[in-house]
């Protein structure tokens, strides 16, 4: 619109590049556009006391020899001690992910079949944990599932 307004009045343009530049350093761009919802992570995952959130997530390494191992842990977010996790050259499944979360909740009350009360598990939107069989066990023994943003 600019560059139209000065040709309009038979000044030389401006270089578009230059214009993007100024409106980002001004925060006049608009968001872009992926198509997908926006959602922010607009809490704090650290909490004041345990056995309230738990907190899972996936790494992997790469070895000297070329393999690499993917590793999976549960852990609680307010004295963040690593309840349980596990390691394999494959990769995570969601019956990986589901015995981790057995283990965990062994740990740190025995052999339950219900949680003494709800706990959020806190996770991303991995395969494993997004998978049908895995939020309904979780919720079956009294967590409330929590997916982040991407």
């Amino acid at each position: 619109m600019i560059n139209r307004e000065r040709r309009n009045l038979g000044l030389p343009q401006v270089n578009h590049k230059r214009i993007y530049r100024i409106m980002k350093t001004h925060s006049l761009l608009l968001q872009r556009h992926t198509g997908r919802p926006t959602r922010t992570h607009d809490g704090q995952v650290i909490t004041r006391q345990s056995n309230m959130r738990w907190y899972s997530d996936t790494l992997s390494l790469k070895c000297w020899n070329g393999e690499k191992v993917e590793i999976a842990f549960a852990l609680d977010t307010c004295d963040r001690e690593v309840m349980s996790w596990i390691a394999t050259s494959l990769a995570i499944t969601g019956e990986m992910i589901r015995n981790l979360i057995a283990e965990s909740v062994e740990k740190r009350f025995g052999s339950v079949l219900k949680l003494p009360k709800p706990v959020q598990w806190l996770s991303d939107n991995g395969g494993p944990y997004i998978a049908y069989d895995t939020r309904v066990f979780a919720e079956s023994i009294g967590f409330i599932v929590c997916n982040t943003p991407a």
